[in-house]
């Protein structure tokens, strides 16, 4: 059986977290990632071995092999949440392990915490955020000093703030989330042409080009969902966050 996604909201923050997402896999499988801004936190089991990581932006769509009986839990942090003591640069196209204790603790910022699951997500982000290790950015002010220049930094500082909060430039995050946001229309049923005009792209080569960076499929192959188990998609517009 393919993968198959579940995901939810959280009580959390949404400045924090965005979603937590978990799937199984029954038999040996591939999967494509498509390129995401976010960064997450994911926990895999394997015949009983706990493994534990930070998965940073991805720039493009990578495909991966799937172990047979394989669990994945997902923490998708907001755009611009900090994990610390990872800065974005650190895992941008990259994964940082996480060291797992034989009790199956996962060591993060030195101290060792109790792995979560997909029902009490909550409990473990709180205690990392009392713990001081996963803090909200101030992004929302970098937006905000873009938008009253006359009040801000150059556009040159608050460029070099963006990309030292969120790793990715900011033409980075509005083109990944873009095809995001097109790979879920296509799959939901709309037509190329209504994606065009709904998120802006000049026309069918010009999506065409960014679903293949970004998404590594096509308009085709999403419609008719003949492909292998893709990272799941659920973003219905290009705002930032993916």
């Amino acid at each position: 059986m393919a993968l198959r996604f579940e995901h939810r909201d959280t009580e959390i923050d949404a400045s924090i977290v965005d979603r937590v997402w978990r799937t199984r896999s029954d038999v040996e499988d591939t999967m494509t990632s498509a390129a995401r801004t976010c960064r997450h936190l994911i926990l895999s089991r394997t015949r009983g071995r706990l493994l534990a990581g930070l998965r940073g932006p991805e720039t493009r769509a990578t495909t991966a092999p799937v172990s047979p009986d394989a669990e994945f839990l997902g923490v998708r942090f907001a755009l611009g949440t900090v994990l610390r003591p990872h800065p974005a640069a650190s895992a941008i196209d990259g994964y940082v392990p996480f060291p797992v204790t034989d009790s199956g603790r996962i060591v993060i910022g030195g101290q060792d915490w109790e792995a979560p699951t997909y029902e009490n997500v909550e409990h473990f982000v709180r205690r990392l955020q009392d713990a001081g290790l996963l803090v909200r950015s101030r992004l929302a002010d970098q937006e905000h000093a873009a938008e009253h220049p006359k009040a801000s930094p150059t556009e040159r500082t608050l460029q070099r703030r963006y990309r030292a909060i969120t790793g990715l430039s900011r033409t980075a995050v509005t083109q990944i989330d873009r095809a995001n946001a097109a790979a879920t229309m296509l799959r939901d049923g709309h037509d190329w042409r209504t994606v065009v005009e709904t998120l802006g792209y000049f026309d069918q080569a010009h999506l065409a080009h960014a679903l293949r960076r970004y998404v590594g499929r096509t308009a085709r192959e999403l419609q008719a969902g003949e492909h292998a188990a893709m990272s799941f998609l659920y973003k219905t517009h290009p705002g930032p966050g993916s």
